[in-house]
């Protein structure tokens, strides 16, 4: 018994001194009784003649005052017992009333205590299930900006050989035009987008972190108030009758507890909205992911059609200045026939007058050889010497105008050739325009209706 008293004594932290119910009067009276007792006397020798010895003896009044002595303190003894046995039962009334009261308090308490945990433990439940709708959200727009960077490539590495074919073009046809200006606008224009959408990658991938590690905090705190829960759980239906139960010496010195009640709500409420704050960017984020996949997607299709367009143009104008020369070439090259019948023409007149001069020179020469007077410079020499002067003059200006001719026909030749250059030129500006750019842009995949920037799901905010 006295072992099973000692797990209702206090810790050994905490010890306080017992009290006894009674009161001054009562201990007063057990005092003066007991020196009462006490105060009785020594007996008195008396002589005892059958035995001839000495013997101590109490007087008839000394044995009757200890008889009424003894009854008074047993009488006293009684009345202190009984008011200790009406102080005693109503201590074990009001101890169970307490002890009653106080345990149903404490029980009322714990079930409070689990409905709280479990508020805020669907709440945590709550916040990570929309956690994870939104970083799967957020992973799938991820995943499509992937593509669409990766999309983006095929578009660049076209445009950057489009701009190195078109090195590939000759003499004149080596201008900064409406092509070359465009093709570097559109190349400009994916490398732009894809820095942003690279950028936009690495925040997202920043951003499913932050969610998870939210997330996770979450789940911590669920999983711990899922425990706690259980243990609450478990002591709110814990009885005086249950099983298990047992002393726990000094338990109630130990307090291990890290939180009050308003850190603890606190707590969690800071984990909830932690998690709110990465849902709501994470919204955020998907938002400039579609923002940009769209812009990114309007401003390349309209430089892919710019480029295009200043393609068509300029295979036109390419096509139209070809036809010109070529037609032009033509009538050069007729020209050329014309030129070599008339120098042939002039050779021949050139030599028709071979004959004349012979005469002519020939008549002279031997009127030379007349004698005496007959040497006469008679109008038949005059005539001769002005045929022979203008025989020599009509070689002169036929030998002028065949130089001319001649040199004209050369600067045509020339000029025939030229144009021949200029035609191949031409003919191989078209090949890399019309053929090798115009080709490959056929397969870039720029088609706003099937690209993977338009089959996204769109979300609302």
């Amino acid at each position: 018994m006295a072992a099973g008293t000692s797990y209702y004594a206090a810790s050994p932290v905490m010890r306080t001194r017992s009290a006894t119910p009674v009161s001054m009067n009562d201990m007063s009276r057990l005092l003066s009784a007991s020196q009462d007792r006490k105060g009785l006397g020594h007996a008195r020798t008396y002589y005892n003649p059958a035995s001839q010895k000495l013997y101590s003896r109490y007087s008839t009044k000394e044995w009757e005052e200890s008889n009424k002595n003894y009854f008074s303190l047993s009488e006293s003894e009684r009345n202190v017992a009984e008011r200790l046995r009406s102080d005693m039962w109503r201590a074990v009334k009001t101890t169970d009333a307490r002890t009653k009261n106080r345990q149903h308090a404490n029980t009322k308490k714990l079930g409070n205590r689990v409905s709280d945990i479990a508020y805020w433990k669907g709440e945590l439940v709550h916040e990570m299930r929309e956690m994870d709708m939104e970083t799967e959200n957020l992973e799938e727009h991820k995943r499509v900006l992937e593509k669409a960077y990766a999309d983006t490539k095929t578009p660049f590495v076209i445009a950057e050989e489009c701009l190195l074919q078109r090195e590939k073009r000759q003499g004149i046809d080596q201008v900064h035009d409406d092509v070359e200006r465009a093709l570097s606008k559109e190349v400009d224009c994916i490398k732009r987008c894809q820095v942003k959408m690279k950028a936009l990658i690495q925040k997202a991938e920043v951003q499913l972190k932050m969610n998870r590690a939210a997330q996770h905090t979450c789940d911590k705190d669920a999983k711990d108030k899922g425990h706690a829960q259980h243990v609450d759980d478990k002591m709110y239906g814990l009885r005086n009758s249950s099983g298990g139960i047992g002393f726990h010496p000094g338990v109630e010195s130990v307090d291990n507890t890290v939180t009050i009640p308003y850190t603890w709500v606190k707590y969690t409420q800071e984990n909830i909205r932690r998690s709110q704050h990465e849902r709501e960017m994470s919204e955020k984020l998907r938002g400039e992911i579609d923002s940009l996949l769209r812009a990114c997607a309007n401003e390349m299709w309209s430089h892919f059609n710019n480029v295009n367009n200043a393609f068509q143009s300029r295979v036109q104008s390419t096509q139209d200045a070809k036809a010109k020369l070529q037609s032009h070439m033509q009538r050069t090259c007729n020209e050329i026939r014309d030129m070599e019948r008339a120098i042939e023409l002039l050779k021949k007149a050139i030599k028709d007058k071979e004959g004349p001069m012979k005469v002519a020179q020939t008549r002279l020469d031997e009127r030379t050889r007349r004698i005496n007077v007959e040497l006469c410079n008679d109008p038949v020499m005059k005539g001769l010497q002005r045929e022979v002067h203008e025989i020599r003059e009509s070689v002169r200006i036929l030998k002028d105008k065949l130089r001319r001719a001649e040199n004209a026909l050369i600067r045509l030749l020339k000029t025939r050739a030229q144009l021949e250059h200029d035609i191949g030129i031409k003919e191989n500006s078209l090949q890399i325009d019309s053929k090798v750019c115009m080709g490959m842009r056929k397969n870039m995949p720029m088609d706003p209706k099937t690209g993977p920037v338009y089959t996204m799901p769109v979300s609302c905010y």
